[in-house]
Order: structure tokens, then C-alpha cells, then sequence
């Protein structure tokens, strides 16, 4: 049932940000709720205005309701003052087109981008009345899915999900939505919960926990998956989409400022490049891109549905498309009376970004943002990073020239083997580039560093790789800050040791973490991505309640031969192709650009068959 109007007006009245809340934004999408037999609701386990800015839900919200027997509505995590309001007065979490309550839909699709979201899943089901663990939930409850890069393992979150989507969402989402209306459609339209989530996971992508158990030795490494039905797969297979689809052509525009306000189009999907601590680079194999007229068409239909002033083409590393620079160029030309400004958010350093940045800088000049991530080329070779140092000093020169002012430069450290002649390195690399661009600018330059702990990911070639201790990153954060040079110019930020401990324990955990991840919650765990709601001791103290010992996720180097917790996810990429690229790394050898040389990852061979379906020259793999 509807929530009526004035029960909302008074909790609108009662919080800092009510536009978070209120729906009715233009492009938005309210159907008949009772002439549309399937209704599902999608979200995103923080505030709007970071789930706002996901492509990814705002592709499956128009997809889904171009459905005419579909409807997707959209959800978010209240923030402190909202999640209080609504338990003051006993409402539900409700969707923002009708303000229905969660519980009503038939499905919920959350996308999990990020591990310290974790906890507010639970804070999310909590508040929409949804039993938190998948397995005490009713006939009338609706199923509780997940999607997006962090499904790639599963485990630490699979109490909590009936499903999870593996891969690329577009065509999986419809295929479950087919299924899940045909069994409202046929029979006494209330199959068994059990029957319909075994039907589930015969669908490519999907992976349902409840099917699958699994089994541990004695010292806690896991000892085998074992399916539990004969309708449960022994591996699944990433679902994928061949070729982008046309979305979003008319996106949602939000009613306050959120973290990217602008219309975004998704130029092309994966990275040739190969850098081994990048899980994205992996997971999103194969390269498809996005054709020069489609990418073009789409800019103007999103211009002309929006009003938006500002573009980006999203991507891995867009200046990587075969057809940027006509895309940029054209599309400055068209808009040029409304000065449509064009951002390029991923820009790899090389002569062809400034040129690219040169295009785009007329309507609108920002600061210029590149990432060496390693100071040593030595450490750049361990991690594929494929950039040298004269590439960064031209690059900067080139930029300082054209006329920007600041440089915007991103770090890693705790990489494996580095040293702490590395991290020397850093703080030479950035002394230097400020020092030539405070001579090429007349001093007018800045430099702004960000620093970040190496995480190791599922699905690369660092994922049996230990977390590097804390003792380590804090001495070497202390180098860092004694060699830079002081200076207002030069503004340096870091990820929080306590952020990247639990980033790291959750990213490749196993089931065992969802009583962790449950305690945490009861014990008050909320938006720990935001500095000002993070408690690390309550985690702490959920392990120790759970008797879980932390260090056997963040200490260990795992031998290749260990059965690592999402060892039945198939994302494609081969494991003996990411075994071959960490011993590289060890050797401080280079793998070039896939583009240029076939590596044999294995999603050639994984997909053959949706690659011979499509279009020639729309993958970038040979």
C-alpha cells in the first residue's frame, strides 16, 4: 500500500536533506502499480547522492521499464537522521517513484560496488521489514538479489542474498524477471521460494548460496564448494553482454547536487592494459566498445532529455577508444552554442590525453588527473603499469603548458615487493612535477597526491598476495610526509588504515564472515565508507564475538594451489593466466597491452560464442 502524503511530509520535515528522499525527478518513472504484473525495485546500499551517480542502475531502471509487463522503482540507504525518522513513526523503507513500501515488490536488486557498503544491505532490509538473512524469509517476502563488481565473491554476503548476478547485469536481470513472471503467471502463482531459486540458477550468472556449501579443514582453509541439488552448477559462468545497449538515453535528473552531476555515457566497457592490482581490468573482459555514431546519437539524446551542460564519457580508460577524438571533436562542434562540456574521467598518461584535454578544455577547464600509481619504475613493472618516467614528466610539462594550474596525481603503496627506495621515489616524482609546473606557471601551480593502501582483489594476480601490515604502511607513510616538500601547493591525503583493514578482510572472505558482518551490524556498523560513521572497534569486537580471527584473511599468502572462496565463479579470466601474470610480477617482466598481443586470459575461449554473434571490430581483443 501507498504511503499516504502527509505521513511523509513529516518525516521530510525532520531531516537535513529531504530531496534525498521525496522521488518525483524529472525522466523519473512511475507506472501503474496495478496493471504491471512484475515490480522491481533497484538500489544502492548508500545516500542518493553516491547511488545516483551508479551507470549501472540507472541502465537496468530504463531497461527494466521499457518492459511494458515490468517496473523498476529505486531505492537508497536513508542516512542517521532518515533511518531514526522512519522508526520513530513505524514507516517502512519505501521506494521513491510511489512511495511503496520494499516488501511489496517482487524483487530487489542491490548493486554492490563497494565492501564497506556492506553493512548498510542490512541496515536497508532492516528498515524495509525484510527478514536480514535469506534463509528465514517467507512465501510472501520478496527475493533479495545482488549485482555488480563485489559479486565476483560472494561468499562474505551470501546469509544475506537469495541471488547473486555474476558479470554484466543487462540481459540477466530480464532473464530472471521473465522467470520470476512466468511463475507468477502459471499454477496458483506462489511456486515454492526453493523451486523458483533452483530454476534461478540454471540461468547464466547466477549464483544462489543456498545451493552450495561449503566445507573446511581443520586449520580453516577451505576444503571443497559442494553443491547441494542437482539444479545447482558446479561453476558459474559470468553472464555477458556482447554489445552495449543503448542506455541510458533519458536518465533520471537528480533534485539536489549528487557526487557526478552530469549526464554520463558509457563509451566502452573493459581495459586492454592489464595493470595486476586492478580487479576491474579483469572482471570486465572482454573490450567492447561503444560505435562512434551509437556513442554520438546517445550524447544527443541524454543532452536533449536532461538540459545537462556537462558529459562524461565513461570507461576504463577512454582515451583508449578507437574513436575518441573524432566523438570529442564532433560533439563540441554540435553543442557548441549551449557550450556542452565534455569530461574524460579516465585518461591514461601519454601525448594523446593532453591533445584529447586540449579538445575539451574550451568550454570548461578543470585540474588534469593522471595516476603513476607506483614512484619506482622498477615497482611500475611489478605491477604492469606499462608508464615511464619520461611519459610523466612530458605529460606534465605538456599540461603545465597548456595552461592548467593543478595536477591532480593518485599513489599506491603496500604493493607487492616494494621497498622502501620505492616509496622514496614518490615523494621525488611529486616534488619534481611541482617544481616544473611552479616554473612553467609562474607559481601559480598545484599539486594534489592521493595516497592509497593496496588492497589485494579476487580475480587478479595479486589475489593470493598477504595485506601488507599496518606497522609497514604507517613507517612508510612517515617517509612520505619527511620527504615531500612543505608546502601549501602541495596538498597530500591517505586511506585510513582501519578503512583498508576491513576493505581487505571483506574483498576475500569467505561465508564465515556473514556472522561477522551481522554482528557488526547489531553492534551499530553503519555507512562504514564515511569517515564520521566508521568504528573500527565495532568490528573488532564482532570478530571476537563471532570467534573469527581477522589476520587469517590479511596475513596469509596463499599457495596457488589453495581453493580460494569464489574458486566456482567463472569471470572468464583463466586462473592459470593469473598465476602466470604474478609470477611476472615477481620478475618484474611486462605484459603489453592485449590489444597489441593476445595474453590467451581465456575470455576469448570462455565466450567464443557470443564474441562469432556480434558485430566485427566492436571487441577490442584480437
Amino acid at each position: 500500500m501507498q504511503i499516504a502524503d502527509d505521513r511523509l511530509d513529516i518525516l521530510f520535515s525532520a531531516v537535513e536533506k529531504p530531496g534525498r528522499y521525496v522521488g518525483g525527478e524529472w525522466n523519473s518513472t512511475a507506472k501503474d502499480w496495478n496493471t504491471v504484473p512484475l515490480r522491481i525495485a533497484l538500489g544502492y546500499p548508500d545516500v542518493y547522492e553516491i547511488g545516483m551517480s551508479n551507470m549501472g542502475l540507472a541502465i537496468l531502471y530504463e531497461l527494466v521499464n521499457e518492459q511494458p509487463d515490468m517496473l523498476a522503482e529505486r531505492f537508497y540507504t536513508p542516512w542517521a537522521d532518515m533511518d531514526a525518522a522512519l522508526r520513530t513513526v513505524n514507516l517502512p523503507l519505501y521506494s521513491l517513484e510511489t512511495h511503496r513500501p520494499l516488501r511489496e515488490f517482487d524483487l530487489l536488486g542491490i548493486s554492490l560496488q563497494h565492501e564497506l557498503t556492506y553493512s548498510n544491505v542490512l541496515t536497508t532490509l532492516d528498515l524495509a521489514g525484510i527478514p536480514l538473512l535469506a534463509a528465514e524469509r517467507s512465501e510472501t517476502d520478496p527475493l533479495v538479489m545482488a549485482g555488480g563488481s563485489c559479486c565476483h565473491n560472494p561468499e562474505p554476503m551470501a546469509a544475506f542474498f537469495d541471488l547473486f548476478v555474476i558479470g554484466d547485469g543487462e540481459n540477466a536481470l530480464l532473464e530472471i524477471a521473465r522467470c520470476l513472471l512466468s511463475a507468477k503467471q502459471t499454477g496458483d502463482g506462489t511456486p515454492s521460494r526453493q523451486r523458483l531459486l533452483a530454476r534461478l540458477a540454471g540461468n547464466q550468472g547466477v549464483y544462489v548460496p543456498a545451493l552450495y556449501e561449503p566445507r573446511y579443514r581443520q586449520d580453516g582453509v577451505i576444503d571443497g564448494i559442494v553443491p547441494l541439488s542437482a539444479s545447482a552448477p558446479a561453476t558459474i559462468t559470468k553472464a555477458l553482454l556482447p554489445e552495449l545497449t543503448p542506455h541510458p538515453r533519458n536518465p533520471i535528473v537528480p533534485t539536489i547536487r549528487v557526487i557526478h552531476d552530469r549526464g554520463a555515457v558509457e563509451i566502452q566497457r573493459g581495459c586492454s592494459h592489464g595493470c595486476r592490482f586492478c580487479q576491474a581490468g579483469m572482471i570486465y573482459r572482454p573490450i567492447r566498445e561503444r560505435s562512434h555514431s551509437d556513442t554520438r546519437s546517445l550524447i544527443d539524446e541524454i543532452v536533449s532529455s536532461t538540459g545537462y551542460d556537462e558529459v562524461g564519457m565513461v570507461s576504463l580508460s577512454s582515451s583508449d577508444h578507437s574513436s575518441i577524438a573524432p566523438i570529442v571533436r564532433e560533439t563540441m562542434q554540435e553543442h557548441a552554442d549551449r557550450r556542452l562540456s565534455v569530461s574524460l574521467p579516465s585518461l591514461r598518461i601519454d601525448s594523446f590525453s593532453v591533445e584529447l584535454a586540449k579538445m575539451i578544455q574550451q568550454s570548461r577547464k578543470t585540474g588534469f588527473t593522471f595516476a603513476p600509481e607506483a614512484g619506482s619504475q622498477r615497482l611500475r613493472d611489478v605491477i604492469n603499469k606499462g608508464v615511464s618516467e619520461q611519459d610523466l614528466f612530458e605529460t606534465a610539462e605538456a599540461i603545465f603548458r597548456e595552461g592548467w594550474d593543478r595536477v591532480k596525481l593518485y599513489f599506491m603503496i603496500g604493493l607487492p615487493t616494494e621497498t622502501d627506495e620505492d616509496i622514496l621515489e614518490i615523494p621525488r616524482l611529486i616534488n619534481a612535477i611541482w617544481q616544473l609546473g611552479k616554473s612553467i606557471r609562474h607559481g601559480r601551480a598545484a599539486v594534489k597526491v592521493t595516497i592509497s593502501t593496496f588492497v589485494p582483489k579476487p580475480v587478479t594476480p595479486f589475489q593470493w598476495e598477504p595485506l601488507t601490515d599496518r606497522a609497514t604502511i604507517q613507517a612508510r607513510q612517515r617517509l612520505l610526509r619527511e620527504h615531500i616538500q612543505r608546502t601549501r601547493h602541495i596538498q597530500l591525503s591517505w586511506s585510513e588504515w582501519d578503512a583498508t583493514w576491513l576493505e581487505a578482510i571483506l574483498s576475500r572472505g569467505d561465508r564465515r564472515l556473514s556472522a561477522v558482518i551481522l554482528r557488526a551490524w547489531q553492534l551499530g556498523a553503519r555507512f562504514d565508507a564515511w569517515h564520521e560513521h566508521f568504528q573500527p572497534d565495532i568490528w573488532r569486537q564482532a570478530f571476537a564475538d563471532c570467534h573469527v580471527d581477522p589476520s587469517f584473511y590479511t596475513k596469509r599468502e596463499r599457495p596457488f594451489d589453495e581453493i580460494l572462496p569464489w574458486s566456482i565463479i567463472d569471470s572468464g579470466v583463466s586462473t592459470r593466466f593469473l598465476q602466470s601474470e604474478a609470477e611476472k610480477a615477481h620478475r618484474g617482466e611486462l605484459s603489453p597491452d592485449c590489444r597489441q598481443d593476445c595474453h590467451a586470459c581465456g575470455i576469448l575461449r570462455s565466450f567464443a560464442e557470443q564474441r562469432s554473434a556480434i558485430v566485427p571490430g566492436t571487441w577490442g581483443c584480437p
